[in-house]
């Protein structure tokens, strides 16, 4: 008896050796998968991300970024990630987004903690991010995954293509035509605000990305020196973000010395003008720079342009019609009640609101610090000559 155990250890040892491997390969996803036309109609078919043991995790190779003040999305977070084909690297630019080569993923999963005794549509109205790294993955649990948008560097240009998360939060599914969620965002106190949340179609994707009217380029706009020149919690630790993508061989041509950076919108002891001009620079500028699609109205409000006329200081609104709440000028120096830029920021309606797309709810922080802004402001408009701010 005791010979016969012995060959069953035998046999056994080895297959439990074999099914231990087989598991671990069952568990490792396939590398990602760059598709060079087409739309495929689920996003695990590029294996950027891997939905395992509870948690939504990036893909090896797939390297997590963040920005130093992000767009406002209905108080969505984002985890924000970036791959590139071996051997391939995008291009340092000081100003604008990174020149990125064929074969380049950009994807943005826009999530909401979830609220726990709420129902499925409950979500929590913070910034805190995710309890742990979101580099580490998103522990799907304690949040509620809406969409994962896709920017895909092919030869022809670059692709849009926007993924939404099945209730179970095991797979998103190409929905080229957007779609619409209904969410119920509940703050600190517990008071809650149904809003609609607007997955964006291609063409309105389209509406933003396209920066230059002239050429009908489409770019990235997130991915710029200033708005990454941050640190970031890697899961082996924390690395200045341009460090890291120089380290990963995803970018060349990084000058010496010190980088532009953007001003952290949330952060006080960083002047107010500086934060007020990033926020502004990140919700509105990709519409309103030299060039944009809202170029027509002459109002610049990228952070490089100057703090002047263009900026909207005493110039009265050419093309915003009901828009202007019955008010003259963009920005009226101590004034925010009376300036327009403020008033679209806080509204919700329809030919009013600023920006126009990619939100349904009111960026009530945001409209603060913008109003803080203009309130400190020196000067006053002169109604007559409607080109530049009076001293007092």
């Amino acid at each position: 008896m005791a010979a016969v155990a012995m060959r069953l250890r035998l046999l056994i040892g080895p297959a439990a050796c074999l099914l231990a491997v087989l598991a671990s390969c069952a568990r490792a996803p396939a590398p990602v998968k760059f598709v060079a036309d087409g739309r495929p109609e689920h996003l695990s078919d590029w294996h950027l991300l891997d939905v395992t043991g509870g948690r939504l995790v990036p893909n090896a190779g797939v390297l997590p970024y963040d920005l130093v003040t992000p767009l406002f999305s209905d108080y969505a977070h984002k985890l924000r990630t970036v791959w590139m084909p071996a051997g391939q690297s995008a291009r340092y630019t000081a100003d604008k987004a990174f020149e990125f080569p064929v074969g380049t993923i950009l994807s943005k999963t826009f999530y909401y903690p979830r609220v726990a005794s709420g129902g499925s549509d409950a979500v929590l109205k913070t910034y805190d991010a995710e309890p742990g790294s979101p580099a580490a993955g998103l522990d799907l649990s304690r949040v509620r995954l809406v969409e994962t948008r896709l920017l895909v560097r092919r030869a022809d240009g670059w692709t849009v293509l926007p993924y939404v998360w099945n209730a179970d939060q095991s797979e998103a599914e190409l929905q080229r035509t957007g779609d619409e969620k209904a969410l119920d965002l509940v703050d600190a106190q517990g008071h809650g605000q149904k809003f609609t949340y607007v997955v964006p179609n291609e063409n309105q994707c389209a509406s933003c990305h396209v920066a230059n009217l002239k050429s009908g380029e489409f770019t990235p706009l997130g991915p710029k020196a200033r708005n990454l020149n941050r640190t970031l919690a890697y899961v082996d630790g924390t690395e200045n973000q341009i460090s890291r993508w120089v380290r990963a061989g995803f970018l060349t041509g990084v000058p010496a010395g010190e980088l532009p950076r953007a001003a952290d919108w949330r952060d006080v002891q960083t002047p107010i003008a500086e934060r007020a001009r990033t926020y502004l620079d990140v919700n509105c500028a990709h519409c309103h720079q030299t060039g944009g699609t809202a170029s027509n109205t002459s109002l610049r409000l990228d952070a490089p342009g100057p703090a002047d006329w263009s900026l909207g200081l005493c110039k009265a609104s050419v093309a915003a019609g009901k828009g202007t709440g019955d008010r003259v000028f963009d920005i009226v120096p101590g004034k925010p009640d009376e300036s327009i830029l403020p008033f679209r920021l806080a509204s919700t309606e329809g030919g009013v609101m600023m920006p126009e797309l990619g939100r349904s709810t009111v960026h009530q922080e945001g409209v603060q610090l913008i109003r803080d802004w203009i309130a400190a402001m020196p000067g006053h408009c002169n109604i007559d000559a409607p080109q530049a701010p009076q001293k007092d």
